[in-house]
């Protein structure tokens, strides 16, 4: 017995051994030499590599400093992302999972827009979005024109315009996983709930919300990651702009690197990548504690 073990041991071992070196060469080995060059001055005015060990670190976290405000950018639109990604998934699968009629063309319908490229999303969303665009027409249309602005340049709602986008753009997502987790709980429980007389809210609070936990976590957990990495769709619709109200930390790395400061772009990913690890890791071990087996 213990040859046979040690046999599929090894075979085991041969078996991994490509995906191992794979995920060596394409993931171990950038982080470790991304996190040696953020420790150095490498830039495009200099053909010396400095070690200046924790300078670049120092400078993006020092107070007031545009990184620091990239940073809190990007934290606003995580969270809101989040919320209303998350939120609407959920009213959404909830409707599609009941006895409506059409609910697998609505389905697919909601998807579509995940199917997309976030660049064609932002650059189509600039023309919806301009002062002469849908929806400042809608709105004029529907004598709801002191309501219009110029979504994209206006410092008052540019954010929130961006959220709304992302948003849209993977409701039918969230929505899809959700969907499958609610089709994994057992129908009697809700038939046992009913013959007590548990009101519908009652039914989604008590049995809904908890056995759909671990759906919940994958989402949330996602949409996190998504949101903290956010780089192309604001790109397409904003450049950051105006001025740096729209700049997140990944649109400030690409800035970075476009002026040559390759140490100072490497140190942000260092960042990004930190936080996004922190971040993500404490809201899956503290959702999971509430996770209940069906």
């Amino acid at each position: 017995m213990s040859k046979g073990r040690t046999s599929a041991g090894v075979y085991t071992g041969w078996f991994l051994a490509p995906a191992v070196v794979l995920y060596t060469v394409l993931f171990v080995v950038p982080v470790v030499a991304g996190l040696g060059y953020s420790l150095t001055n490498w830039n495009s005015m200099s053909d010396t590599v400095k070690f200046i060990g924790l300078a670049n670190f120092q400078e993006i976290f020092t107070p007031n400093s545009a990184y620091l405000k990239s940073l809190y950018i990007t934290l606003v639109f995580t969270l809101f992302t989040i919320v209303t990604k998350g939120g609407i998934g959920l009213a959404l699968a909830l409707l599609v999972n009941g006895g409506i009629r059409s609910k697998n063309a609505l389905r697919s319908v909601y998807f579509l827009p995940q199917t997309l490229s976030p660049l064609i999303i932002g650059i189509v969303f600039v023309s919806v979005l301009s002062p002469g665009g849908v929806i400042n027409s809608t709105l004029r249309g529907a004598g709801l024109g002191g309501l219009a602005h110029n979504w994209l340049v206006d410092p008052k709602v540019v954010l929130a315009s961006t959220i709304g986008v992302e948003s849209w753009r993977m409701i039918g997502w969230n929505m899809v996983i959700l969907l499958a987790g609610l089709q994994t709980i057992p129908q009697d429980y809700y038939e046992a709930a009913s013959l007590d007389g548990a009101s519908y809210w009652m039914q989604l609070r008590k049995i809904t919300l908890p056995l759909l936990m671990p759906a919940l976590t994958i989402t949330t957990v996602l949409n996190t990651i998504h949101g903290l990495k956010t780089f192309d769709l604001i790109f397409a619709l904003t450049g950051g702009g105006p001025g740096s109200l729209t700049e997140v930390l990944n649109i400030a790395v690409f800035h970075e690197f476009s002026t040559g400061r390759y140490g100072m772009a490497t140190a942000l990913g260092v960042v990004i990548f930190a936080i996004t690890a922190i971040i993500a890791l404490t809201i899956k071990n503290a959702m999971m504690r509430n996770v209940v087996e069906a």
